[in-house]
């Protein structure tokens, strides 16, 4: 890894090129968060057991990234580099994927299928975050995620909504025939897989790596050995920088919030609004279709907002700017449980899509300033431990409380989504940002921050 403290700036399309990649990963992503619940309740899943079958998503993502960060972070190749070996490899297992998982027919074969993609996006896609503070200079990194966010947008909305594009605009058939997944759903998933595989290779045949500064000295001393990976990454959990300490406790109820969300906005919406939870009916397979129109808005503000935050965080601080997002984003899946009309259905999603930007923006620009440049991939990795535990707790319990406590309604899950959700955003306040951050900051906001 160039060590250097000072890096080339990059040009907007080369931006661009090395940040595309994402429009794809998140074709699959979108179409997991959209359509996830829907197939395993059409296949014969009950509401307490959804977040059993998606906890394939982050137990995945517990062991598979900090590995891949590692074993990245030690590799090198003249023609293929450092992460795109695993950008490459990631997007062909991905999009085979996706070609699967709809035509699964029986709920043991989803889940194994879903566990295969699971790991497949997550070889592809925590490389990409390391990717930005590998080849942006500090001064760039902010803009460099929220080129990533932007595309995440793009890649969520038009994902999203592909199933209500085929029923509404190409006539598909969106009725489960008996017991299988619509063809809308179908069709859907197969031009994910293809929009997965072209997206990630274009970035990986248009960028290129900044070698080590010495390539000899880099091969003799790295170590590759499954041992020694285990001991460095599960090692590297008690020496995190104080701020990636900090930004853990704000990930944590954060992402309880979205996993919730992703989870039960298919049950609450089908419920309050459609009045059914038969998950056989063309009610039921209508409010999915709403559910791909909802994360479609909130994907599509992200996107704009992923440009905006930016400039509020320079004026203000990045914290801050995470913090108001948070707790708007909080309010907004809170409201989600007194709506009953399928117009307002959107306006929340506003809100949420405000929170989506920031929680892709500014907790990895804020780390990426804290990092060791040798160790971006090892530490992007160990972060996202911080993603995928609340996401393993709320897979064990919020079946437990949505049955139990809540007496089956998932509109009140997404209400305590909510409320994490601010605890999260207040808790971003408690995050000192990097001495390098403050000192660019006015005398003002440091003395404030």
């Amino acid at each position: 890894m160039q060590t250097t403290s000072t890096k080339p700036r990059l040009t907007f399309w080369q931006l661009w090129n090395m940040s595309f990649g994402f429009f794809g990963i998140q074709f699959g992503f979108a179409l997991q968060n959209t359509n996830t619940s829907r197939i395993f309740s059409t296949l014969g899943a009950g509401l307490e057991d959804l977040p059993l079958f998606w906890l394939a998503a982050p137990v995945t993502g517990l062991v598979v990234q900090p590995i891949i960060g590692y074993l990245s972070d030690n590799t090198w190749h003249p023609r293929w580099g450092r992460r795109r070996p695993f950008f490459f490899i990631g997007a062909v297992l991905a999009a085979i994927a996706l070609f699967l998982l709809p035509n699964c027919t029986a709920l043991w074969a989803a889940f194994a299928v879903l566990w295969m993609m699971d790991a497949s996006i997550n070889v592809s896609m925590e490389p990409f975050r390391a990717f930005v503070g590998d080849k942006l200079d500090e001064s760039q990194q902010t803009t460099g995620f929220a080129m990533q966010t932007f595309f995440i947008g793009c890649g969520a909305v038009i994902a999203s909504l592909l199933p209500a594009i085929f029923a509404d605009l190409l006539g598909v058939s969106n009725v489960p025939v008996n017991g299988s997944i619509p063809d809308t759903v179908r069709y859907s998933f197969y031009v994910g897989g293809a929009a997965y595989a072209i997206a990630v290779l274009w970035t990986t045949f248009t960028t290129t790596e900044i070698p080590p500064d010495d390539v000899e000295k880099f091969r003799a001393e790295r170590q590759l050995g499954v041992g020694h990976a285990l001991t460095e990454i599960f090692g590297g959990l008690f020496r995190m920088p104080k701020t990636m300490v900090q930004l853990a406790f704000v990930q944590f109820f954060t992402w309880i919030a979205l996993f919730a969300m992703w989870i039960y906005t298919t049950g609450a919406v089908a419920d309050n609004v459609f009045g059914t939870t038969d998950a056989q009916s063309a009610a039921y397979q209508e409010a999915g279709n709403w559910i791909g129109k909802m994360f479609a808005v909130y994907s599509g503000v992200s996107a704009l907002a992923a440009f905006i935050l930016p400039v509020f965080a320079r004026y203000t601080s990045r914290r801050f700017v995470h913090m108001v997002c948070l707790v708007i984003g909080g309010v907004s899946l809170m409201s989600i449980m007194y709506i009953h009309s399928i117009n307002m259905l959107m306006v929340p999603m506003i809100g949420v899509g405000i929170a989506w930007a920031s929680i892709l923006t500014m907790p990895y620009a804020i780390l990426a300033a804290a990092l060791p440049a040798h160790r971006m991939g090892f530490y992007m990795g160990v972060f996202n431990f911080f993603i995928v535990i609340p996401q393993i707790a709320s897979g064990l319990l919020l079946g437990f409380v949505t049955k139990n406590l809540f007496s089956g309604h998932a509109a009140s899950t997404l209400a305590l989504g909510g409320a994490s959700m601010i605890i999260g955003g207040l808790l971003s306040m408690l995050v000192r940002e990097p001495a390098a951050r403050r000192a660019s900051m006015p005398e003002a906001l440091q003395k404030a921050s």
